[in-house]
């Protein structure tokens, strides 16, 4: 993982010293329970806690020579800890060791992802509730629709936020869970049982996987990155909504721009949405890696090693990555510059044709048929756009229209506060669930 997408949390999580560092503290949660169930001597885990030293350029000097990164961190520990080492590792397979450790920084990554999300929900909340009644056009394909409010739009992302949260806990629930059942699971070897197991893990803040082979199955991680990826597609979709708002043409919101901030080493007027921007392609990244996790997850029997490569690469990118942009993510959201007087000039800009739909339930009422409806407003509607006439004019100039509707009915229908009525319901609906 490079540097200039990591923050410092994920940076220490996935450093080669953390990895060491879970793998003994897995390695001792198994020595600390064997002890206590008199399957090994008793002083074992405290004269190896205190003697052992991870050396990781030791470790990377054995494993040039023995081609095997657990047996390189087993020899390295033997070193320090001395005669009571003999005891280190004692009934494990490297599987063992690997996949519960991997599963405790994953559940440990997914915890700093979780407070990202949460400070997200609440700029979102905060934020929503400023432009709760500030309209703004709604557009579909890009074209204007209705009014709707800013404030309903960021409350739709929250909603759907939330729900990624949910996804998110269902996803490290998932993936809590580890493995001391040595070879290929059946707990054959001295010192190993599902007793042992199970009170090692619970040491560990895991459960025990029901049934394992060598390794844990890979539906768990294929969960867990798909899971990532998912909340990956819903930040790029409120970055590519900030990226559309802040376009010159429409101009309605900016993200925010420092003092010393240059946009073009060309054009000195430039001020673009590249923290957008940067969001919607490290989604790229955190999507394609959750395919990597399912390709996986059919492996030979009971284990082969095509997994792990992926793994190296995927599990501190993607979870570096989701931190990164949700942390940059909420910090354009809570500074955004937001012009709601920009976005009361563009519901303006087709001349009122975003009442069309009012008008043609009003004919329906009158007796006319849908088709007839239609007809009358969308020929004064495509002569508007055509023309860039004003929409209300045109239908009061309308003699065949009028016949159905007056003019103090048409009037009736150009007034904003009915595509508003409903906002306090929505916000009420959406603030008021928990996000559990």
């Amino acid at each position: 993982m490079i540097s200039r997408y990591q923050r410092r949390a994920m940076a220490e999580l996935w450093s080669l010293e953390s990895q060491y560092a879970a793998w003994l503290e897995v390695e001792l949660a198994v020595c600390r329970v064997q002890a206590e169930m008199g399957l090994i001597p008793a002083e074992v885990p405290a004269e190896i806690e205190a003697k052992a030293v991870i050396d990781v350029e030791r470790i990377a000097a054995i494993e040039e020579n023995v081609r095997h990164d657990v047996i390189a961190f087993v020899t390295q520990i033997e070193e320090t800890a001395g005669p009571a080492a003999r005891w280190f590792h004692y009934g494990l397979t490297s599987s063992d060791v690997l996949d519960t450790a991997l599963s405790l920084r994953l559940t440990r990554a997914m915890d700093i992802i979780l407070n990202d999300l949460d400070e997200l929900l609440t700029v979102l909340r905060d934020r929503a509730h400023e432009f709760k009644d500030a309209p703004i056009i709604g557009r579909s394909h890009g074209i204007h629709a209705e009014p709707t409010t800013f404030g309903l739009k960021l409350a739709i992302f929250y909603d759907e936020f939330r729900r990624r949260r949910r996804c998110l806990l269902a996803a490290r629930r998932t993936i809590a869970v580890g493995q001391c059942s040595g070879p290929v699971g059946n707990f054959s070897a001295p010192g190993i049982s599902p007793e042992v197991e199970e009170r090692a893990l619970a040491r560990l803040g895991l459960s025990p996987a029901p049934a394992s082979s060598q390794i844990i199955q890979r539906d768990r991680h294929a969960e867990y990155f798909t899971a990532l990826a998912l909340l990956a597609s819903s930040m790029e979709k409120l970055a590519v909504e900030i990226r559309h708002l802040a376009r010159t043409e429409l101009g309605e919101v900016e993200e925010p721009f420092g003092k010393s901030q240059k946009g073009s080493s060309a054009m000195p007027h430039k001020k673009n949405p590249v923290g957008s921007e940067n969001i919607s392609g490290l989604a790229r990244v955190v999507r394609a890696n959750s395919l990597a996790a399912m390709e996986d997850v059919p492996l030979w029997h009971e284990r082969d090693i095509s997994h792990s490569s992926v793994e190296r690469i995927i599990a501190p990118d993607s979870a570096s990555l989701t931190d990164y942009m949700l942390a940059r993510l909420s910090s354009i959201v809570r500074d955004m510059i937001v012009h709601p007087e920009r976005m009361a000039e563009n519901i303006n800009l087709a001349g009122g044709l975003h009442n069309s739909q009012q008008l043609l339930l009003c004919l329906c009422g009158k007796g006319l048929s849908r088709v007839e409806a239609y007809a009358h407003i969308q020929r004064n509607a495509l002569r508007a756009h055509h023309e860039r006439s004003d929409f209300k004019t045109l239908l009061l100039e309308d003699a065949a229209l009028a016949q159905h509707l007056s003019a103090e009915e048409i009037e009736a229908v150009f007034t904003p506060d009915r595509f508003f009525a409903a906002t306090e319901a929505i916000f009420k609906r959406v603030f008021d669930q928990p996000n559990d």
